[in-house]
């Protein structure tokens, strides 16, 4: 993965050195609210965390997943990812002490920068309703909403309304990721 340095941080891979940055991220209750995972409850599982979900799921299958760090310590302080499968979604978080500073955004103009300059066609990102900021974070950066849908959430178990974002990379304005609105029988377009 390359390397990537904004105004304020620096994008980069994860190393054992981050595991109790990762740790600290992943294991916060308000942090993973909205995140497909429990919180963490120990190095352990930010150890197995780091070995299984981040390079056997992420990156082996074609996706980017970053830590985000400051530029002035190199601390861990989120994480940046882009699945390797056709939905390409782009998902992040930080830690709550750093909400508020527009890391989230800055993270992810920088991805999409690199992303453009490889050549991907699109990206999609999702967040619950309920996570406005979410959505906020992706308008900033130039997605469109596309349409909601109802998913049984797992490992969570519960019903939540997703709002599904997208940008086209290529120029291509009509294209719309449908997987969601097929799959998933209550879909809608909201109005804003």
């Amino acid at each position: 993965m390359i390397r990537i340095e904004t105004e304020r941080l620096i994008l980069r891979p994860f190393s054992d050195g981050d595991l109790s940055a990762l740790f600290m991220l992943l294991s916060d209750e308000e942090v993973t609210v909205f995140l497909l995972m429990f919180p963490l409850k120990d190095m352990e599982e930010a150890r197995s965390y780091l070995r299984y979900r981040y390079i056997e799921t992420w990156i082996r299958n074609g996706g980017l997943y970053y830590a985000i760090c400051l530029k002035d310590s190199d601390l861990a302080v989120g994480c940046i990812h882009v699945s390797g499968d056709d939905s390409h979604d782009l998902g992040c978080c930080i830690r709550k002490e750093f909400w508020h500073n527009g890391f989230c955004t800055e993270s992810c103009r920088a991805v999409v920068d690199l992303l453009r300059r490889m050549g991907l066609p699109y990206i999609t990102a999702t967040h619950d309703v309920n996570n406005p900021r979410s959505g906020r974070v992706m308008q900033a950066i130039g997605m469109r909403y596309c349409y909601s849908y109802e998913e049984l959430w797992q490992p969570k178990n519960f019903p939540v309304i997703f709002r599904l974002y997208q940008l086209n990379l290529d120029g291509q304005m009509d294209r719309v990721y449908r997987e969601y609105w097929d799959r998933y029988p209550v879909h809608f377009v909201e109005t804003f």
